[in-house]
């Protein structure tokens, strides 16, 4: 009976472990601003991030704030998407386009740190 009880254990810790998984795998940036995109969404978990760079304590690293294209120390701008500050094309409010606002925040990070996806298919990977 004990035999049983394990191997029932084991096989529920199996099953939900593959439905964690699973969940994991389809965190995606959200790409509802652009009219038809060339690729998936990057894949990204931001809770996994946030403690694997241990960045977790300074959002504003990530979700900044810019006034007159000066960066505003100390404010974040976490609730809002990034398409709310960035267009899809470039204008005289803001100098960066939403696709080159999202690669040059990851990918500049990646390159500084030394570690992290820098090609299109390791972070827009398809379904």
């Amino acid at each position: 009976m004990k035999q049983w009880k394990i191997l029932m254990m084991f096989i529920l810790a199996l099953a939900t472990s593959g439905i964690a998984f699973s969940q994991g795998e389809q965190e995606r940036l959200n790409t509802l601003a652009f009219e038809m995109p060339r690729r998936p969404g990057a894949v990204f978990s931001h809770d996994d991030h946030t403690q694997t760079t241990e960045i977790s304590d300074d959002c504003a690293i990530c979700h900044h704030v810019y006034a007159n294209k000066t960066l505003v120390p100390d404010e974040s701008s976490e609730d809002n998407a990034c398409s709310d500050c960035h267009s899809l094309q470039p204008d005289r409010k803001n100098s960066i386009s939403l696709v080159n606002a999202f690669h040059k925040r990851c990918k500049e990070c990646h390159y500084d740190l030394g570690k992290g996806p820098v090609l299109c298919g390791e972070c827009h990977i398809k379904k």
